[in-house]
Formats: C-alpha cells, structure tokens, sequence
C-alpha cells in the first residue's frame, strides 16, 4: 500500500520524465537517493494521459508485471504512454501544459478461481477488478478505472478485455482463455502539474 505522498511523488516523477523525454524546459528531476524505500520494489505501473479538461484519452500504456522499480517503471511507462501507444499520434511538448497524468500501482495478478461462467462473474468486482485475458496467442489488459468510467457490469468487463485482446467478447467463457484479475491504487493530478488525488476503491 502506498501512502498518498508515495502517491503525489509518482504522478510527479511521471510528468519529469514525460517533460525530459520531450524535450520541454529543465524539470527538477527527483533524487532517487531521496526516494523512500517503496520505489526501489518491483511493482507493475500504468500510465494514463488525458487531455484536460474533458478527459480524453490520450495515451495509457505500462508494465502488467512487477519486471522494474516503482521508480523506473513510472518514468519509462510515463514515455511510453506519450510516445509509442498505437492508438495515437505522438504527444508534443506543447500540449503537456493540457494534459492530466494518472498512476495506477498493479498488485501481481492472479488468475480466477472459478471455471463457470456464473461464478466467474460473481468473482469479477466492478470498480475494484482489472482483468487480463490471455488465450489464441494474444492477451488484452483493462485498468479497474474502466469499468466504472464506461458504466459496465462485470460482464461487459470482461467482454471488453477479450476485445482489447482481440478476441470475441464471449471468449472468457472458453477453458482455453485465461483471465486473471489485479486491483491498482490510482492517483491521478486534477489539473496539469496540479494536486494530485487518490482515487476510490
């Protein structure tokens, strides 16, 4: 569990590095010296940036699995969000001064215990679950944001994985296709460069 300072100091250490990867003005790049012990531990981050105001994607990308510290995993995620997820093109310099950024802290994922399609669901919490669906070659990630943003049951989450995977939606419902679940502690700036909140659980 992280502390909200814990918290603030991850948002930050995202945006420095999105404005040092960028090429925008010199940012006070944080000591890692001075860093508490937390962001020396492998953890899995994702990154999410949204225009601001209205809340438009416009990058989310990040580690599933504890592979880097908090540290390095923030920073390189944080770039990767700005510059290499598909769906957009790449973040300027100039429009970091419109963007909002939001850390989401995995736990490790486990894989559900039920096999049936009525207790898979019942296992499935909205709000508190992201889920990863692995089958066919190819797997999809959904943050425990996204369900609530989209209003959607445990249902349509996990349909929505397998979509972002690239498989059918009723493909959770397949003994082949693997779904495992992890929740996220989010703290997200409520303004560009501004306070940072820790979202609900």
């Amino acid at each position: 569990m992280l502390s909200t300072e814990d918290g603030v100091r991850a948002v930050r250490l995202a945006r420095e590095g999105l404005v040092a990867a960028l090429g925008g003005p010199a940012a006070s790049v944080a000591d890692d010296a001075a860093l508490p012990p937390v962001f020396s531990e492998p953890r899995g981050v994702f990154v999410t940036l949204r225009r601001y105001p209205g809340g438009e994607l416009r990058g989310c990308i990040g580690y599933p699995l504890p592979v880097l510290s908090l540290d390095r995993a923030v920073r390189s995620a944080a770039v990767s969000a700005a510059t290499e997820d598909p769906r957009f093109p790449r973040v300027r310099v100039a429009e970091l001064a419109s963007l909002t950024v939001e850390v989401s802290v995995l736990t490790v994922p486990t894989p559900l215990r039920a096999s049936h399609a009525d207790e898979i669901l019942r296992e499935v919490t909205v709000g508190r679950d992201g889920l990863i669906v692995d089958g066919y070659g190819t797997s999809g990630l959904l943050l425990p944001q996204v369900a609530p943003e989209q209003g959607w049951s445990s249902e349509e989450l996990l349909e929505g994985t397998c979509e972002k995977a690239g498989l059918p939606a009723r493909a959770w419902r397949d003994p082949k296709v693997r779904v495992r679940r992890f929740e996220a502690e989010v703290f997200s700036e409520r303004t560009p460069g501004g306070a940072v909140v820790r979202g609900e659980r």
